[in-house]
């Protein structure tokens, strides 16, 4: 019989709140020891989102944004996986929203100063709905690292952040994908805030060559798991819950 057990959160399975090296954490960091509530009951049932509201291409960010004919330029991509409890059971009907900077690494945001070109077919979002089993999918371009003013040389990796919805919105998880052989993750100073290199895995998807479609599009795979000694680092759940 499966364990039905809810997994205590590992705590120093993410990173500190203050880590130097990461310049703006100190100032955003804490002053005191973080407090935990239990949700209210609104907070668990409403507002939640419609079906009926996912249009058809909100999967496909190579076209959801793209002039009539056009397409997004960059490296294409399919990023698929599955959402998961502590247990590895599929989490059905659950909203999956996405986000990245376009393949030269810019995002296509007024106060991105980035010198790389913006693309006028890729707006950079989208989302999806997790399966019966769990499983979702998108299309998308690879996006490109890019610089940040940190510590004066420093860039982020490739990365495509993530946000998943329980129930209703104030159920929500945020992280970021990276992608499998990316020498900047061993570089960038908010990935290395995370103290575990398991921990670090669990946040690069693998190239994924049984999902390619050969002469057309190659694919990634991004399992995220909620909870438990696997669980997917999120960085919006520091404290524990």
């Amino acid at each position: 019989m499966t364990d039905q057990r809810i997994a205590p959160r590992d705590l120093d399975w993410h990173p500190p709140a203050l880590t130097p090296r990461y310049r703006s954490s100190i100032l955003r960091s804490p002053k005191h020891k973080p407090l935990s509530y239990a949700p209210t009951a609104t907070e668990l049932s409403g507002p939640t989102f419609g079906h009926d509201s996912i249009g058809p291409l909100d999967d496909d960010l190579i076209q959801n944004y793209a002039r009539s004919g056009g397409l997004a330029i960059g490296p294409r991509i399919i990023v698929h996986g599955k959402l998961m409890d502590e247990n590895g059971r599929g989490l059905p009907g659950k909203l999956i929203e996405v986000w990245q900077a376009n393949a030269g690494g810019r995002y296509r945001h007024k106060k991105d100063g980035y010198l790389a070109p913006l693309d006028e077919n890729f707006g950079g979002c989208g989302r999806c709905i997790s399966g019966e089993d769990g499983s979702y999918s998108f299309r998308t371009i690879q996006p490109g690292p890019y610089p940040w003013p940190n510590g004066g040389n420093d860039w982020r990796p490739a990365h495509i952040h993530f946000s998943v919805f329980g129930d209703g919105f104030a159920q929500r998880l945020i992280t970021q994908m990276y992608f499998e052989g990316d020498p900047h993750i061993a570089l960038c100073p908010i990935v290395q805030t995370i103290p575990s290199k398991a921990a670090i895995n669990t946040l690069v998807a693998r190239l994924d060559m049984d999902a390619t479609i050969p002469m057309d599009i190659r694919a990634y795979r991004f399992d995220i798991v909620l909870r438990g000694s696997s669980a997917t680092v999120f960085e919006n759940q520091m404290e524990g819950r």
